[in-house]
């Protein structure tokens, strides 16, 4: 089972959007996945009470409510079945959060709007991130979403360049499209749109999709006491060599959607 965590403490970010939208392709796929929402608006929880009982399951947790009558292990247990488990965060996260929340996340995606005040937000989110939650550059589980994004403009280069010096990989950019808007309001995902409709927007999902199946980097922080040394695959790198990179290069994840890492899965498109 795969723990995605959507994070970023400033609101109107976009990720309950990019959590919808994940869990949305990953049930029209045919996995089990669980939106988990700790967001007191409850936007992940209204999005599955859409959904029609023929569309793909989508298990969701309201994270986000207390009940007294029951333990929070018990209210936040996942179900077996599940595949994948997406975290939902609310908005205004502290910092002395982020460890408790990050626990065992393999992936964690960072959505930033193109604007002065998100990129700033998001400087101190990965500064707090890699220094408060104590998770490493090199581990390949940070990754950075460029959402609502219109190229050509200033603001957009300026969040590329920001991004680069980050050295944390951006792993998609999402262009400002209204398919994202009645999706939602339907109760479904781009990918479950018709694909004459969508097609522009699934193909910027493919540098994600690619990022998010790439496994933690193993380094030594990771490797348990006395474990045995790993033995690489025919081919494969010796133990010692090079760590796999952290993600999609720059130019990829940062360019049109035709720039996708080859071999990513063609079959986003679900008509």
């Amino acid at each position: 089972m795969q723990r995605i965590v959507v994070l970023n403490p400033k609101g109107g970010s976009g990720k309950t959007t990019i959590a919808i939208n994940l869990a949305s392709y990953l049930a029209a796929r045919g996995d089990k996945p669980v939106l988990m929402d700790f967001d007191p608006q409850g936007s992940s929880v209204r999005w599955v009470k859409k959904r029609k009982p023929t569309q793909p399951l989508v298990h969701v947790i309201a994270a986000f409510e207390k009940d007294t009558r029951t333990t929070r292990a018990f209210q936040l247990r996942v179900p077996e079945y599940a595949t994948h488990v997406i975290v939902d965060t609310p908005a205004a996260l502290e910092a002395r959060y982020l460890p408790e929340m990050t626990r065992d996340a393999d992936k964690v995606i960072v959505p930033v709007l193109a604007s002065d005040i998100d990129i700033h937000t998001c400087s101190n989110c990965i500064r707090d991130l890699l220094l408060v939650a104590k998770i490493r550059r090199d581990d390949n589980r940070i990754g950075v979403i460029a959402n609502r994004i219109r190229r050509n403009t200033l603001i957009y280069q300026s969040l590329i360049r920001f991004l680069h010096t980050l050295h944390i990989p951006i792993v998609a950019t999402i262009r400002d499209s209204q398919n994202y808007v009645r999706a939602a309001e339907l109760g479904i995902g781009v990918h479950e749109m018709k694909s004459y409709v969508a097609q522009a927007d699934v193909e910027q999902w493919l540098p994600l999709v690619d990022w998010l199946a790439r496994p933690r980097a193993i380094t030594p922080a990771t490797i348990p006491q006395g474990a045995p040394p790993a033995v690489p695959a025919a081919g494969g790198s010796p133990p010692g060599g090079a760590a796999p990179p952290a993600g999609p290069a720059p130019s990829a994840a940062a360019g049109n959607a035709d720039d996708a890492p080859a071999g990513t899965p063609a079959a986003l498109a679900i008509a």
